[in-house]
């Protein structure tokens, strides 16, 4: 124990216990902040997306269009488009409500053959569990997107940046879709900034050959090919 000159005593450890506080202070928002950067991209699932028409918002329309929706997710992955002929993968589809996680509304502009006039048309966009619908499908003896590659192709790493994500449901469509490629490996999101995320993939196959493919669908489109950005091999664009 000191003596002060004014003859009061303190303990030797009051000024290290009083700097503990200080450091513990200054420690707890640093994780904090460092935690709210990393979550949201280790939190979000992994998706397939489908999607139908629906004539509203009911809570019957909703019901038909999610089965409508699962029913395409189902074709696509098992490459067969009369599997829902199948008994058991038709009573598998009924079921979409086990397997969808989210879903939202979209409104498109369809011509009326009739009149030739642009509609606006109601669709119903889902995300399903991935992990749930492969297990479905393997249950079924269906291929998933647990499937073995075919490609005998030497791996590449390549590194993405995906803009015009405003959204956890976007999040969860642009990995859904990048899960679903049968070339890309699971792919492992790197960095978020402003509307984009960055994404390192693994590809069994030519990378430029797979940027040639994404242009034939409706989910994402190159922007560059050749970005001028360090570490960025290519930059893509999510449609809305």
């Amino acid at each position: 124990m000191n003596v002060r000159a004014n003859g009061e005593t303190v303990s030797p450890t009051a000024q290290p216990w009083s700097c503990h506080v200080r450091m513990t202070r200054l420690f707890f928002p640093l994780m904090i902040l460092l935690a709210l950067q990393v979550v949201p991209l280790a939190a979000a699932p992994t998706t397939y997306s489908g999607e139908a028409p629906v004539a509203s918002q009911s809570e019957a329309e909703r019901a038909g269009a999610l089965k409508s929706a699962l029913a395409e997710v189902v074709i696509r992955l098992s490459g067969d488009p009369g599997i829902l002929a199948r008994g058991d993968v038709a009573g598998m589809v009924a079921k979409a409500d086990k397997y969808v996680l989210q879903y939202r509304y979209r409104t498109d502009a369809a011509t009326d053959g009739v009149a030739g006039a642009e509609q606006p048309r109601l669709m119903l966009v889902a995300e399903f569990d991935s992990s749930a619908v492969d297990r479905m499908l393997a249950g079924l003896g269906l291929g998933g997107a647990d499937a073995p590659a075919t490609s005998d192709a030497t791996p590449v790493e390549k590194r993405v940046w995906i803009s015009g994500i405003h959204s956890a449901s976007d999040y969860a469509r642009s990995l859904g879709y990048l899960n679903r490629q049968p070339l890309v490996r699971q792919p492992r999101p790197v960095e978020a900034r402003g509307d984009g995320i960055l994404v390192r993939l693994t590809l069994s196959g030519d990378f430029n050959r797979w940027l040639e493919t994404l242009d034939q669908d409706t989910v994402l489109h190159v922007n560059s090919a050749s970005p001028p950005i360090e570490g960025v091999d290519a930059t893509l664009v999510l449609s809305p």
